[in-house]
């Protein structure tokens, strides 16, 4: 019997009882899932003939070479806003991955803002990280200190701030009223000190009902998951998602929000700055472990700032499509991620998790941009 593309799991069977050559299940189910990954890759080839993005090149014209004469901290200072909510778990792993992921492609330096609670059970994870513990939540704070504690959180960050090239807001943020207060202050101050932000996770709840802290910013860029870009397309554009001309949908939805640079995550990543849109539909894993999207945007800050000060070292001269960095970003960001996840599916399979795309990251830039 042969099992050709297209075939689906019942046929497949069908065809075997007629041939009364009926294999054992778990060939079947072997059989199935090649057909599940042939239509993924065939249907991404499809996809990608008109608004794929050239990946690998932008990849590789992005990422520094190394440089006996650089210092510390001019391959990208990364800080994350985020592990803040009051138990432990997935809200600490999501500030961790984000800020973990930068250092592992390559940034110098990575910073996390997060409440007294988390910085302990984030520093166990990783000594390398730069941990702040200068956030709070509403259960830590009297009626009568929220206006001076509020200044004085905003105040602490804001210190650091002339020094970060991009600034990731929302990995395990939660939703803490008071805290969200807070952090919608850290927002203007980083726009006006021309910082890049990325507003992931939780931070997308807080920029929904308010998009004003975004509206307007050239170096603002949102990743939404399935859900979030359900919200963001109800409330800016008053509909629902139209998967059937998702590429002019993400279009007026990031024209309309202005300026901003949305990453809309899913099974192909589509990308839009209001002027183009870009996909990037890369195979990557099957397995959908929680915290990839933590890489994702630890992974964007990086590449975000390896291009601003690419395209502002060139002086203009740079031959590289588009030439927006914030694009650039989300679109390499974007295609390592999927790269690492590959790699860590094949090793791991059903066991992937996600520190193991995580230790991945390392190995699958080198492959496109070796070192040496």
């Amino acid at each position: 019997m042969i099992v050709k593309h297209g075939m689906n799991y019942l046929t497949v069977l069908n065809s075997a009882r007629n041939h009364k050559l009926a294999p054992p299940l778990a060939v079947l189910r072997r059989q199935q899932f090649l057909i599940r990954v042939l239509g993924v890759r065939g249907e991404n080839r499809m996809q990608g003939s008109k608004f794929e993005a050239d990946s690998d090149n932008i990849l590789r014209a992005i990422t520094p070479v190394f440089d006996p004469n650089r210092h510390k901290g001019q391959a990208g200072k990364i800080a994350v806003i985020g592990g803040c909510r009051e138990y432990t778990g997935a809200p600490y792993f999501a500030a961790y991955f984000a800020a973990i992921s930068a250092l592992k492609i390559g940034a110098d330096l990575s910073h996390v803002f997060c409440t007294k609670d988390a910085a302990p059970v984030i520093k166990s994870y990783s000594p390398e990280l730069i941990v702040h513990p200068v956030l709070e939540e509403s259960y830590s704070v009297g009626d009568r200190d929220k206006d001076h504690i509020s200044r004085r959180v905003v105040a602490e960050v804001d210190k650091w701030m002339e020094r970060f090239d991009c600034l990731v807001v929302g990995p395990g943020l939660g939703r803490d009223p008071f805290l969200l207060d807070c952090v919608s202050e850290i927002i203007k101050q980083a726009r006006q000190s021309n910082v890049p932000i990325i507003i992931d996770g939780d931070g997308l709840f807080l920029v929904t009902n308010n998009l004003g802290l975004v509206s307007g910013y050239p170096l603002a860029i949102l990743t939404p998951n399935v859900n979030e870009y359900k919200r963001l397309v109800q409330k800016v554009l008053n509909c629902e998602v139209n998967d059937q001309d998702a590429h002019g949908q993400l279009l007026s939805l990031a024209k309309q929000i202005g300026e901003v640079t949305i990453l809309r995550k899913g099974k192909c990543d589509l990308i839009s700055d209001g002027e183009i849109v870009k996909s990037v539909s890369n195979h990557g894993s099957p397995r959908r472990c929680g915290g990839q999207g933590d890489i994702l945007s630890g992974s964007v800050a990086v590449f975000l700032s390896w291009a601003r000060q690419l395209i502002l070292a060139d002086e203009g001269n740079l031959i590289i499509s588009p030439t927006n960095p914030t694009m650039l970003g989300c679109i390499a960001g974007s295609a390592l991620l999927r790269k690492a996840a590959s790699l860590a599916f094949e090793d791991r399979k059903r066991s992937t998790l996600t520190t193991d795309i995580i230790e991945c990251l390392g190995r699958s830039l080198e492959d496109i941009c070796p070192a040496c």
